[in-house]
Protein backbone atom coordinates (compact mmCIF):
# COMPACT_ATOMS: atom_id res chain seq x y z
CA UNK A 1 0.00 0.00 0.00
CA UNK A 2 1.22 3.52 -0.65
CA UNK A 3 3.05 5.51 1.99
CA UNK A 4 1.29 8.62 3.32
CA UNK A 5 4.23 10.52 1.82
CA UNK A 6 4.67 8.76 -1.49
CA UNK A 7 6.93 11.40 -3.00
CA UNK A 8 9.84 10.59 -0.68
CA UNK A 9 11.76 7.44 0.14
CA UNK A 10 9.85 5.56 2.86
CA UNK A 11 11.30 3.79 5.86
CA UNK A 12 12.46 0.21 5.17
CA UNK A 13 9.40 -2.00 4.98
CA UNK A 14 8.77 -4.74 7.55
CA UNK A 15 8.31 -8.35 6.43
CA UNK A 16 5.47 -8.63 3.95
CA UNK A 17 2.37 -10.76 4.12
CA UNK A 18 1.89 -13.58 1.61
CA UNK A 19 0.16 -11.24 -0.83
CA UNK A 20 3.24 -8.99 -0.86
CA UNK A 21 1.71 -6.08 1.09
CA UNK A 22 3.31 -4.87 4.31
CA UNK A 23 1.17 -5.84 7.29
CA UNK A 24 -0.80 -2.85 8.49
CA UNK A 25 0.30 0.15 6.44
CA UNK A 26 -2.80 2.12 7.31
CA UNK A 27 -2.35 5.06 4.99
CA UNK A 28 -5.52 7.10 4.45
CA UNK A 29 -7.15 6.81 1.05
CA UNK A 30 -7.01 10.36 -0.26
CA UNK A 31 -6.05 11.84 -3.62
CA UNK A 32 -2.30 11.62 -4.14
CA UNK A 33 -0.37 14.81 -3.60
CA UNK A 34 3.35 15.33 -2.90
CA UNK A 35 3.90 16.75 0.55
CA UNK A 36 7.68 16.62 0.90
CA UNK A 37 10.25 17.66 -1.74
CA UNK A 38 11.39 14.68 -3.77
CA UNK A 39 15.03 15.60 -3.24
CA UNK A 40 14.76 15.30 0.55
CA UNK A 41 16.92 12.45 1.79
CA UNK A 42 15.06 10.07 4.10
CA UNK A 43 16.38 9.07 7.49
CA UNK A 44 17.62 5.79 6.05
CA UNK A 45 19.35 7.43 3.08
CA UNK A 46 21.37 9.51 5.52
CA UNK A 47 23.16 6.35 6.66
CA UNK A 48 25.40 6.75 3.66
CA UNK A 49 26.36 10.23 4.79
CA UNK A 50 26.17 10.48 8.58
CA UNK A 51 27.65 13.95 8.53
CA UNK A 52 24.85 15.33 6.37
CA UNK A 53 23.21 18.18 8.21
CA UNK A 54 20.89 21.09 7.87
CA UNK A 55 22.49 24.02 5.98
CA UNK A 56 23.04 27.25 7.83
CA UNK A 57 20.38 29.90 7.43
CA UNK A 58 20.93 32.35 4.59
CA UNK A 59 20.98 36.11 5.25
CA UNK A 60 17.44 36.33 3.84
CA UNK A 61 16.27 33.73 6.33
CA UNK A 62 17.85 35.49 9.27
CA UNK A 63 15.03 38.04 9.25
CA UNK A 64 12.90 35.36 10.92
CA UNK A 65 14.53 35.75 14.32
CA UNK A 66 11.34 34.57 15.97
CA UNK A 67 9.85 31.32 14.64
CA UNK A 68 6.61 31.73 12.69
CA UNK A 69 4.56 29.74 10.19
CA UNK A 70 5.15 31.01 6.65
CA UNK A 71 3.34 28.38 4.59
CA UNK A 72 0.21 26.28 5.08
CA UNK A 73 -0.24 23.11 3.02
CA UNK A 74 -3.56 21.34 2.60
CA UNK A 75 -2.64 18.38 0.45
CA UNK A 76 -6.02 16.77 1.07
CA UNK A 77 -8.28 18.49 3.61
CA UNK A 78 -12.01 19.23 3.36
CA UNK A 79 -12.49 21.25 0.14
CA UNK A 80 -8.76 21.67 -0.47
CA UNK A 81 -6.57 19.42 -2.65
CA UNK A 82 -2.88 20.05 -3.40
CA UNK A 83 -3.22 23.53 -1.93
CA UNK A 84 -0.36 25.57 -0.52
CA UNK A 85 -0.67 29.09 0.82
CA UNK A 86 2.17 31.50 1.56
CA UNK A 87 1.53 33.44 4.76
CA UNK A 88 2.80 36.97 5.26
CA UNK A 89 2.85 39.07 8.38
CA UNK A 90 -0.83 39.89 7.77
CA UNK A 91 -2.68 37.38 5.59
CA UNK A 92 -6.35 37.40 4.64
CA UNK A 93 -8.22 34.52 3.03
CA UNK A 94 -10.90 36.02 0.80
CA UNK A 95 -13.75 34.23 -0.91
CA UNK A 96 -17.44 33.53 -1.06
CA UNK A 97 -19.23 31.30 1.40
CA UNK A 98 -18.13 27.70 0.88
CA UNK A 99 -14.83 28.63 -0.78
CA UNK A 100 -12.75 27.06 2.01
CA UNK A 101 -11.72 30.07 4.10
CA UNK A 102 -12.84 28.61 7.40
CA UNK A 103 -11.44 25.15 6.68
CA UNK A 104 -8.01 26.64 5.91
CA UNK A 105 -7.98 28.39 9.29
CA UNK A 106 -9.33 25.25 10.95
CA UNK A 107 -6.38 23.25 9.60
CA UNK A 108 -3.94 25.91 10.84
CA UNK A 109 -5.52 25.86 14.30
CA UNK A 110 -5.41 22.05 14.32
CA UNK A 111 -1.67 22.07 13.61
CA UNK A 112 -1.19 24.65 16.36
CA UNK A 113 -3.05 22.53 18.91
CA UNK A 114 -1.16 19.39 17.90
CA UNK A 115 2.08 21.33 18.27
CA UNK A 116 0.98 22.19 21.80
CA UNK A 117 0.65 18.50 22.64
CA UNK A 118 -3.14 18.13 22.41
CA UNK A 119 -4.41 14.61 21.64
CA UNK A 120 -5.84 13.96 18.21
CA UNK A 121 -9.38 13.35 19.46
CA UNK A 122 -9.55 16.79 21.09
CA UNK A 123 -8.24 18.53 17.98
CA UNK A 124 -10.56 16.82 15.49
CA UNK A 125 -13.97 16.41 17.10
CA UNK A 126 -15.47 15.57 13.68
CA UNK A 127 -12.58 14.10 11.68
CA UNK A 128 -14.80 12.75 8.88
CA UNK A 129 -15.70 16.34 7.97
CA UNK A 130 -11.99 16.90 7.22
CA UNK A 131 -11.84 14.12 4.63
CA UNK A 132 -11.99 15.49 1.06
CA UNK A 133 -15.40 15.05 -0.48
CA UNK A 134 -15.41 12.11 -2.86
CA UNK A 135 -12.42 10.36 -1.24
CA UNK A 136 -13.40 6.70 -1.39
CA UNK A 137 -12.43 4.23 1.34
CA UNK A 138 -10.07 1.38 0.58
CA UNK A 139 -10.80 -2.32 1.12
CA UNK A 140 -10.31 -1.85 4.89
CA UNK A 141 -12.73 1.14 4.93
CA UNK A 142 -9.90 3.60 5.60
CA UNK A 143 -10.09 7.28 4.68
CA UNK A 144 -8.15 10.28 5.88
CA UNK A 145 -6.58 13.67 5.18
CA UNK A 146 -3.16 15.37 5.00
CA UNK A 147 -2.06 18.78 6.25
CA UNK A 148 1.28 20.48 6.82
CA UNK A 149 3.13 23.75 7.24
CA UNK A 150 6.53 25.41 7.08
CA UNK A 151 7.94 27.30 10.06
CA UNK A 152 10.73 29.76 9.38
CA UNK A 153 13.14 30.89 12.07
CA UNK A 154 16.81 31.15 13.02
CA UNK A 155 17.51 27.67 11.57
CA UNK A 156 15.86 28.38 8.21
CA UNK A 157 12.65 26.79 6.90
CA UNK A 158 11.44 23.62 8.64
CA UNK A 159 8.66 21.53 7.06
CA UNK A 160 6.07 19.42 8.86
CA UNK A 161 3.63 17.10 7.08
CA UNK A 162 1.05 14.92 8.81
CA UNK A 163 -1.20 12.17 7.45
CA UNK A 164 -4.28 11.40 9.57
CA UNK A 165 -6.60 8.43 9.27
CA UNK A 166 -10.17 9.48 10.01
CA UNK A 167 -11.96 6.17 9.47
CA UNK A 168 -12.44 3.61 10.85
CA UNK A 169 -10.28 4.87 13.74
CA UNK A 170 -8.80 8.32 14.23
CA UNK A 171 -5.01 8.09 14.33
CA UNK A 172 -1.85 9.66 12.92
CA UNK A 173 -0.48 7.25 10.32
CA UNK A 174 2.47 9.25 9.05
CA UNK A 175 4.51 12.29 9.99
CA UNK A 176 7.56 13.88 8.46
CA UNK A 177 9.76 16.69 9.79
CA UNK A 178 12.40 17.94 7.36
CA UNK A 179 14.78 20.85 6.90
CA UNK A 180 17.34 21.70 4.25
CA UNK A 181 16.45 18.60 2.20
CA UNK A 182 17.08 16.29 5.16
CA UNK A 183 14.28 14.26 6.74
CA UNK A 184 14.85 14.51 10.48
CA UNK A 185 11.82 12.57 11.72
CA UNK A 186 9.71 10.01 9.91
CA UNK A 187 6.87 7.93 11.32
CA UNK A 188 4.60 5.26 9.85
CA UNK A 189 1.86 3.00 11.13
CA UNK A 190 3.05 -0.61 10.79
CA UNK A 191 0.67 -2.57 12.96
CA UNK A 192 -2.97 -1.39 13.09
CA UNK A 193 -3.50 -3.53 16.19
CA UNK A 194 -1.17 -1.31 18.24
CA UNK A 195 -1.86 2.26 19.29
CA UNK A 196 1.57 3.43 18.18
CA UNK A 197 3.58 4.35 15.10
CA UNK A 198 7.13 3.36 14.29
CA UNK A 199 9.35 6.43 14.40
CA UNK A 200 12.90 6.99 13.17
CA UNK A 201 14.86 10.17 13.69
CA UNK A 202 18.24 11.40 12.55
CA UNK A 203 20.98 10.81 15.13
CA UNK A 204 24.37 10.95 13.44
CA UNK A 205 27.51 9.49 14.95
CA UNK A 206 27.95 5.74 15.50
CA UNK A 207 24.16 5.18 15.38
CA UNK A 208 22.88 7.30 12.48
CA UNK A 209 19.23 6.47 13.15
CA UNK A 210 17.24 6.05 16.36
CA UNK A 211 14.03 4.03 16.31
CA UNK A 212 11.26 3.98 18.87
CA UNK A 213 7.48 3.69 19.01
CA UNK A 214 5.46 6.88 19.48
CA UNK A 215 1.74 7.17 20.29
CA UNK A 216 -0.54 7.44 17.27
CA UNK A 217 -2.69 10.17 18.81
CA UNK A 218 0.04 12.77 19.40
CA UNK A 219 2.29 14.78 17.13
CA UNK A 220 5.71 13.17 17.22
CA UNK A 221 7.46 16.48 16.59
CA UNK A 222 6.06 17.85 19.87
CA UNK A 223 7.38 14.78 21.72
CA UNK A 224 10.93 14.89 20.35
CA UNK A 225 12.31 17.36 22.93
CA UNK A 226 11.42 14.74 25.57
CA UNK A 227 12.97 11.86 23.62
CA UNK A 228 16.16 13.26 22.09
CA UNK A 229 19.20 13.81 24.31
CA UNK A 230 21.00 16.29 22.04
CA UNK A 231 24.42 14.65 22.49
CA UNK A 232 25.37 14.43 18.79
CA UNK A 233 25.27 16.95 15.96
CA UNK A 234 22.47 14.97 14.36
CA UNK A 235 20.40 14.99 17.55
CA UNK A 236 20.94 18.71 17.96
CA UNK A 237 19.73 19.25 14.38
CA UNK A 238 16.57 17.31 15.16
CA UNK A 239 15.99 19.20 18.40
CA UNK A 240 16.55 22.61 16.78
CA UNK A 241 14.08 21.85 13.99
CA UNK A 242 11.46 20.37 16.33
CA UNK A 243 11.71 23.23 18.81
CA UNK A 244 11.45 25.84 16.06
CA UNK A 245 8.30 24.18 14.72
CA UNK A 246 6.76 23.78 18.19
CA UNK A 247 7.45 27.41 19.16
CA UNK A 248 5.89 28.64 15.89
CA UNK A 249 2.78 26.51 16.35
CA UNK A 250 2.27 27.15 20.05
CA UNK A 251 2.44 30.92 19.53
CA UNK A 252 -1.02 30.92 17.89
CA UNK A 253 -4.10 32.53 19.44
CA UNK A 254 -7.37 31.56 17.76
CA UNK A 255 -9.81 34.34 18.61
CA UNK A 256 -13.54 34.65 17.93
CA UNK A 257 -15.01 37.46 20.05
CA UNK A 258 -18.53 36.74 21.32
CA UNK A 259 -20.30 40.09 21.83
CA UNK A 260 -23.22 38.49 23.68
CA UNK A 261 -20.85 37.58 26.52
CA UNK A 262 -18.41 40.49 26.50
CA UNK A 263 -20.53 43.17 28.15
CA UNK A 264 -21.39 41.31 31.33
CA UNK A 265 -19.47 41.97 34.58
CA UNK A 266 -16.96 39.22 35.33
CA UNK A 267 -14.98 38.12 38.39
CA UNK A 268 -11.33 39.03 38.49
CA UNK A 269 -9.07 36.13 37.60
CA UNK A 270 -5.83 35.55 35.75
CA UNK A 271 -6.23 38.60 33.51
CA UNK A 272 -5.51 36.44 30.46
CA UNK A 273 -7.88 37.02 27.55
CA UNK A 274 -9.93 33.97 26.55
CA UNK A 275 -10.64 33.05 22.92
CA UNK A 276 -14.22 34.34 23.14
CA UNK A 277 -13.07 37.59 24.84
CA UNK A 278 -15.90 37.22 27.37
CA UNK A 279 -13.51 38.16 30.20
CA UNK A 280 -12.44 41.38 28.50
CA UNK A 281 -13.27 43.50 31.58
CA UNK A 282 -10.93 41.41 33.73
CA UNK A 283 -8.12 41.86 31.18
CA UNK A 284 -8.63 45.63 31.08
CA UNK A 285 -8.55 45.70 34.89
CA UNK A 286 -5.06 44.24 34.69
CA UNK A 287 -3.53 45.82 31.59
CA UNK A 288 -4.57 49.46 32.00
CA UNK A 289 -2.19 49.90 34.91
CA UNK A 290 0.54 47.55 33.66
CA UNK A 291 1.23 49.24 30.32
CA UNK A 292 0.02 52.80 29.93
CA UNK A 293 1.57 53.19 26.47
CA UNK A 294 -0.21 50.17 25.02
CA UNK A 295 -3.45 51.24 26.68
CA UNK A 296 -3.15 54.68 25.10
CA UNK A 297 -2.68 53.03 21.71
CA UNK A 298 -5.79 50.94 22.30
CA UNK A 299 -7.83 54.06 23.15
CA UNK A 300 -6.53 55.79 20.01
CA UNK A 301 -7.51 52.78 17.89
CA UNK A 302 -11.01 52.78 19.42
CA UNK A 303 -11.37 56.51 18.75
CA UNK A 304 -10.34 56.00 15.11
CA UNK A 305 -12.79 53.17 14.60
CA UNK A 306 -15.80 54.56 16.46
CA UNK A 307 -16.81 57.52 14.36
CA UNK A 308 -14.67 60.03 16.27
CA UNK A 309 -16.10 63.48 16.83
CA UNK A 310 -19.03 62.74 14.50
CA UNK A 311 -20.86 61.18 17.45
CA UNK A 312 -22.86 63.56 19.66
CA UNK A 313 -20.91 62.47 22.74
CA UNK A 314 -17.59 63.03 21.00
CA UNK A 315 -14.65 60.67 20.44
CA UNK A 316 -13.55 57.85 22.73
CA UNK A 317 -11.07 59.09 25.35
CA UNK A 318 -10.67 56.00 27.55
CA UNK A 319 -11.64 52.38 28.15
CA UNK A 320 -11.67 51.37 31.80
CA UNK A 321 -12.68 48.54 34.06
CA UNK A 322 -14.28 49.43 37.37
CA UNK A 323 -15.02 47.19 40.38
CA UNK A 324 -18.56 46.49 41.52
CA UNK A 325 -19.78 45.76 45.04
CA UNK A 326 -20.26 42.05 44.33
CA UNK A 327 -16.54 41.57 43.57
CA UNK A 328 -16.88 41.62 39.79
CA UNK A 329 -15.56 44.21 37.32
CA UNK A 330 -17.26 45.80 34.33
CA UNK A 331 -15.81 47.67 31.36
CA UNK A 332 -16.84 51.22 30.44
CA UNK A 333 -16.14 53.22 27.29
CA UNK A 334 -15.62 56.90 28.11
CA UNK A 335 -16.21 59.72 25.61
CA UNK A 336 -15.15 63.35 25.45
CA UNK A 337 -18.32 64.70 27.08
CA UNK A 338 -17.58 62.70 30.23
CA UNK A 339 -20.21 60.01 29.73
CA UNK A 340 -19.38 56.36 30.34
CA UNK A 341 -21.05 53.63 28.33
CA UNK A 342 -21.15 50.03 29.53
CA UNK A 343 -19.82 47.61 26.90
CA UNK A 344 -23.14 45.77 27.07
CA UNK A 345 -24.75 48.81 25.41
CA UNK A 346 -22.41 48.77 22.42
CA UNK A 347 -23.37 47.19 19.13
CA UNK A 348 -22.22 43.81 17.86
CA UNK A 349 -19.58 45.25 15.53
CA UNK A 350 -18.31 47.76 18.08
CA UNK A 351 -17.69 44.99 20.61
CA UNK A 352 -15.86 42.82 18.10
CA UNK A 353 -13.73 45.80 17.10
CA UNK A 354 -12.83 46.53 20.73
CA UNK A 355 -11.85 42.90 21.33
CA UNK A 356 -9.77 42.46 18.16
CA UNK A 357 -7.96 45.76 18.69
CA UNK A 358 -7.10 44.65 22.23
CA UNK A 359 -5.69 41.36 20.91
CA UNK A 360 -3.51 43.13 18.35
CA UNK A 361 -2.09 45.43 21.01
CA UNK A 362 -1.30 42.77 23.62
CA UNK A 363 0.92 39.69 23.60
CA UNK A 364 1.52 36.15 24.93
CA UNK A 365 1.59 37.40 28.50
CA UNK A 366 -1.98 38.69 28.24
CA UNK A 367 -3.66 36.27 25.84
CA UNK A 368 -4.66 32.76 26.86
CA UNK A 369 -2.03 30.99 24.74
CA UNK A 370 0.02 27.92 25.55
CA UNK A 371 3.51 29.18 26.49
CA UNK A 372 6.17 27.55 24.34
CA UNK A 373 8.25 25.81 26.93
CA UNK A 374 10.84 28.10 28.45
CA UNK A 375 10.96 30.48 25.49
CA UNK A 376 10.53 34.06 26.75
CA UNK A 377 7.45 35.84 25.43
CA UNK A 378 9.76 38.49 23.94
CA UNK A 379 11.22 35.83 21.63
CA UNK A 380 7.82 34.69 20.34
CA UNK A 381 5.83 36.21 17.50
CA UNK A 382 2.20 35.79 18.40
CA UNK A 383 -0.11 34.85 15.50
CA UNK A 384 -3.73 35.94 15.72
CA UNK A 385 -6.00 33.47 13.94
CA UNK A 386 -9.39 35.05 13.27
CA UNK A 387 -12.16 33.51 11.21
CA UNK A 388 -14.69 36.14 10.14
CA UNK A 389 -12.26 38.95 10.90
CA UNK A 390 -14.61 41.49 9.29
CA UNK A 391 -17.83 40.05 10.73
CA UNK A 392 -20.07 42.85 12.01
CA UNK A 393 -17.53 45.61 11.31
CA UNK A 394 -18.39 48.72 9.33
CA UNK A 395 -16.09 50.12 6.64
CA UNK A 396 -14.20 52.40 9.04
CA UNK A 397 -13.64 49.68 11.62
CA UNK A 398 -12.51 47.17 8.99
CA UNK A 399 -9.98 49.58 7.49
CA UNK A 400 -8.66 50.74 10.88
CA UNK A 401 -8.28 47.18 12.15
CA UNK A 402 -6.23 46.21 9.09
CA UNK A 403 -3.99 49.26 9.49
CA UNK A 404 -3.47 48.41 13.16
CA UNK A 405 -2.59 44.80 12.28
CA UNK A 406 -0.03 45.92 9.71
CA UNK A 407 1.50 48.46 12.09
CA UNK A 408 1.91 45.92 14.88
CA UNK A 409 3.25 43.30 12.46
CA UNK A 410 5.90 45.71 11.23
CA UNK A 411 7.21 45.92 14.79
CA UNK A 412 7.53 42.15 14.93
CA UNK A 413 4.97 42.09 17.73
CA UNK A 414 2.27 40.01 16.08
CA UNK A 415 1.20 38.26 12.89
CA UNK A 416 -2.38 37.94 11.73
CA UNK A 417 -4.15 35.31 9.63
CA UNK A 418 -7.81 35.99 9.06
CA UNK A 419 -10.75 35.11 6.83
CA UNK A 420 -12.94 37.86 5.38
CA UNK A 421 -15.79 38.01 2.91
CA UNK A 422 -14.82 41.42 1.52
CA UNK A 423 -11.26 41.75 0.26
CA UNK A 424 -11.54 45.28 -1.11
CA UNK A 425 -10.07 46.86 2.02
CA UNK A 426 -7.11 44.46 1.94
CA UNK A 427 -6.33 45.41 -1.64
CA UNK A 428 -6.06 49.05 -0.54
CA UNK A 429 -3.87 48.33 2.50
CA UNK A 430 -0.11 47.97 2.07
CA UNK A 431 1.48 45.07 3.91
CA UNK A 432 -1.47 42.67 3.58
CA UNK A 433 -1.13 39.33 1.76
CA UNK A 434 -4.42 38.38 0.10
CA UNK A 435 -5.28 34.75 -0.71
CA UNK A 436 -8.24 34.53 -3.09
CA UNK A 437 -10.20 31.29 -2.87
CA UNK A 438 -12.82 29.93 -5.20
CA UNK A 439 -11.86 32.13 -8.11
Amino acid sequence: MPSPFASSAPLPQPPTTPDGAPPGDASPTVPASPTVPAQAASVEEQRASPAAGVPRATPAQLRYVRPCVTELRLSAFAAHLRARFSLGAVTLFVGASGSGKSSALRAYEALARLGGGAPLGEVFADPVACVPQGARPDAQRRRGFRIGCTADGPGGPVRLDVAVQAEPELRIVGERLSAGGVVLLETALRDPGRRSVQAAWHTGGPSPVTRAPLPDDRLGTALLPLRVAGKTDGQRQVLAAAEQMVVALRSVFACDPQPDWMGAPVPTGTGRLLAGCDNLADVLWRTREECGRRHAQLVAALAAGSGGSARPAGPVVDLRAEPLTDGTVRALLHRADGTGTELARLGYGELRYVALALVLLTGPGVLDVDPAGEVPAAMQTLTLLADGLDRGLDATQHAELLRLAVRMAERGHIRCVGAVSDGSFAARTDGVTVVHLGS
